[in-house]
């Protein structure tokens, strides 16, 4: 492990110069060290030219892009507080982040031209940069002009990252400037990369997912940190991430049950064409693994599945290898930062085994950006904060998660997860993807609805609903049988696997409502 205070890609670019920072799946393309510590000289240059100084925000509105790591750590380099925003959210939801943020500057591309032109009306007083564009706004023309020097007073910043906004507004996620102003500073990511996770500084670690999204971004720039090759995925095609793996030797990489889902729905032949015995470590983390995937994954790859459960928060973090949860399939793991503590609904801790929200107790302190009331809500009258989930801990402190407070379904007085219903149905052969949520009944107050995505959208119809009901019915208990089952050719889900479920209840209560006028 390297030198304390010399966690940077600017130490190995002194040191590796010509070794790949990044390697984009699609394109190629080759970042060196050199040439991103370059860029994000250039980069932090211009943020001071046009007035920005430390604490200041700017927003990140891009497509997955080398670009984006070498804006990443020129703003971290100039003490800024940078916000990583979707490319897949609507104008008004950007503008709304922007504004929210206080963000002074907006960076996007010519992928992102036509949006921000949008957001440019919602938000005029918010400046705008964008890579591939002439004129103005031209990005790259600004980065020409500025040296390629450290600016004078270099301070470490942050990211503040926003929630994706499933349950409403997204919320930011505000965490302060690191107390040590060093931006080579070692932090908590380091040293759970290194010794939970073993990852070196040879890492060649795959990244899926979109760079807007906390782990992505996180977990990439702590490879940077440590002086590993980033292979960063335009767009995550299950094929594409073995070739990759295959390709570049990889030695690690992020994931999310999704991914594995579509990779264990390619064809035998395929799935098993590529060579992935390169892969030391499979991290993977944002949802609860259904457990037959997760067997079937270890089965594929070996015992290199490192599991966790955290949050952009950053208030605790669990993990879990491969050997252990063979032992307790479905766990999420034990705590290596903060404290678990499983609540009922008055916030008293309850015993091993025993059902409750989840909160830690000794994590990182966070607020969510001008939301005190959510802020009071993830905290108990002890202090300890939440990120919304339900579960319960075996006597050996193993933590087992139920589901997200906020997707329970209550039907007759019963409460009903839909995780457990969604796990057992996307292991059904004919199932791409699902998600259960609870529509409005007259009679149950809720009922259960399935709303299915099927391998073969030709399938759909009355016939595979029926199959797989009767599939389903040995399994589970009556009342959490789905009372009703749909399909859709796709459904509302983030590349990175969060499922946008307020949006099916949205459009099954109204639905409902406009029914029950019809009648009246």
């Amino acid at each position: 492990m390297q030198a304390i205070g010399q966690f940077h890609p600017k130490y190995h670019a002194a040191t590796h110069p010509d070794r790949p920072a990044v390697i984009m799946g699609g394109s190629g393309e080759v970042v060196t060290y050199a040439e991103l510590e370059a860029k994000s000289n250039q980069f932090a240059q211009l943020l001071r030219s046009r007035g920005l100084q430390i604490g200041d925000t700017i927003a990140l509105c891009l497509e997955n892009r080398a670009d984006f790591f070498a804006l990443a750590w020129g703003a971290q380099r100039a003490g800024l507080v940078y916000v990583a925003v979707s490319s897949r959210l609507a104008a008004p939801e950007i503008a709304y982040i922007a504004g929210d943020s206080g963000s002074r500057l907006l960076i996007g591309s010519a992928y992102t031209a036509q949006l921000l032109d949008e957001v440019t009306k919602l938000a005029p007083d918010v400046a705008q940069l964008r890579f591939d564009t002439d004129g103005p706004l031209s990005l790259d023309a600004a980065l020409a002009t500025m040296p390629e020097t450290p600016i004078a007073d270099e301070r470490a910043g942050c990211d503040m990252l926003y929630s994706s906004g499933t349950t409403g507004k997204p919320k930011g996620v505000r965490i302060p400037l690191p107390e040590d102003p060093e931006i080579g500073a070692v932090n908590s990511l380091i040293g759970i990369a290194s010794q939970a996770f073993g990852i070196t500084g040879d890492a060649v670690y795959l990244s899926p997912a979109p760079l807007y999204h906390a782990a992505p971004l996180r977990w990439s720039m702590t490879i940077h940190r440590l002086g590993g090759t980033v292979v960063a995925m335009e767009k995550f095609d299950p094929e594409h991430a073995l070739q990759l793996i295959e390709r570049y030797r990889v030695t690690d990489s992020q994931w999310v049950p999704t991914h594995f889902v579509r990779m264990l729905k390619l064809p035998d032949d395929v799935r098993t064409h590529y060579d992935t015995s390169s892969l030391k470590c499979a991290i993977h983390a944002a949802a609860p693994c259904p457990v037959p995937v997760k067997q079937a994954m270890i089965a594929n790859w070996g015992p290199v599945l490192r599991e966790y459960y955290a949050g952009t928060e950053g208030n605790g973090f669990t993990f879990i290898t491969s050997d252990e949860w063979l032992k307790r399939p479905g766990s999420v793991g034990r705590a290596i930062l903060g404290t678990i503590r499983i609540c009922d609904d008055e916030g008293n801790e309850v015993p091993p085994r025993t059902e409750g929200q989840v909160f830690f107790e000794g994590g990182s302190p966070f607020t969510y950006h001008n939301d005190p009331d959510k802020t009071r809500d993830a905290t108990n009258r002890h202090g300890w904060t939440s990120l919304g989930d339900v579960g319960w801990v075996d006597e050996d402190g193993y933590l087992f998660l139920t589901d997200r407070k906020s997707f329970m379904i209550i039907s007759g007085g019963v409460n009903i997860y839909p995780q457990e219903i969604e796990n057992l149905l996307v292991t059904h052969p004919k199932v791409a993807d699902v998600a259960v949520i609870g529509a409005p009944d007259p009679d149950m107050g809720e009922k259960v609805v399935a709303v299915v995505q099927p391998r073969d959208m030709a399938e759909a119809g009355p016939a595979l609903a029926e199959e797989l009901a009767e599939w389903l019915g040995p399994q589970l208990s009556r009342v959490k049988m789905p009372r009703q089952i749909d399909f859709r050719a796709e459904l509302p889900r983030e590349p990175t696997g969060k499922l946008f479920k307020r949006l099916l209840r949205d459009e099954y209560k109204q639905a409902y409502e406009a029914a029950q006028t019809a009648t009246v």
